[in-house]
């Protein structure tokens, strides 16, 4: 299949979640540093036990993505890029804002909202 410039930006987030959710493996307090998530967490190795967990599954959404859309399944891509972005976006959201970053908390919710807006007006099966 033909790579698309409207498929350009679900091959971004595709990726992002699948190399992305990897690098707690190597490190996680790092990635949770890339979160925006305060040191005082991100030194915690409780935190980056469920940091490396979760990650785990962001990863296994990234390759869902790569999987429906290598199979020209691109109206489920679409479903999967709109309740990603809702959902994770806003408890990413909610989650910086909690812990005292609200600059973060707005770029998260706003690209949450970004990516949902996306998968909604089907931007990556439209024609």
């Amino acid at each position: 299949m033909p790579i698309a410039v409207n498929h350009i930006p679900t091959l971004f987030v595709a990726a992002a979640l699948t190399f992305g959710g990897m690098v707690p493996i190597f490190n996680a307090e790092y990635a949770i540093r890339e979160m925006g998530i305060p040191q005082r967490i991100a030194k915690s190795k409780e935190a980056q036990t469920i940091m490396i967990l979760g990650m785990g599954r962001t990863t296994t959404i990234g390759l869902a993505l790569w999987t429906f859309y290598l199979q020209g399944k691109l109206e489920v891509v679409d479903t999967l890029m709109f309740l990603l972005g809702a959902y994770i976006g806003a408890i990413d959201a909610y989650v910086c804002w909690k812990e005292g970053v609200p600059g973060t908390a707005w770029f998260r919710g706003l690209s949450g909202l970004a990516i949902a807006a996306y998968g909604w007006f089907r931007m990556t099966a439209w024609a």
